[in-house]
């Protein structure tokens, strides 16, 4: 599967699932063990206000490369058939970029940036 013939809903689909089982297990890893504990945590994480924040936060700290803000960027700008639920456009869109994001890292099985990222956005 090309990565630049995939569509950016489908990237973030899948990024969604990605970023969401990445956050749950370093949730996990931090010895919390009740259920209703680990869903009230992850939603510091997962919404789609968390995503935009933690995105424009990495964006001003320099975190990604030039190839990184290029495709951020391109999936930011993706007009999803959908409207989002409980956010604004522009947050939605920035959620969006992220999910993206991890997809194009797991499609790319770039597990070593999917770590680190994951390690900068928890601060383990």
């Amino acid at each position: 599967m090309s990565i630049n013939n995939t569509n950016i809903g489908v990237l973030a689909y899948l990024g969604d699932a990605v970023y969401e089982l990445e956050v749950r297990r370093s949730l996990i890893d931090m010895g919390i063990n009740k259920s209703s504990l680990l869903q009230k945590q992850a939603l510091n994480y997962v919404s789609a206000k968390a995503q935009c924040e933690i995105l424009k936060k990495l964006m001003e700290e320099g975190f990604f490369d030039e190839k990184d803000v290029l495709f951020i960027k391109h999936a930011r700008n993706y007009k999803p058939n959908s409207k989002a639920k409980h956010a604004d456009v522009l947050t939605y869109k920035y959620a969006t970029a992220l999910e993206a994001y991890f997809g194009k890292l797991y499609l790319e099985n770039n597990v070593d940036k999917i770590k680190i990222i994951m390690k900068k956005i928890l601060g383990d």
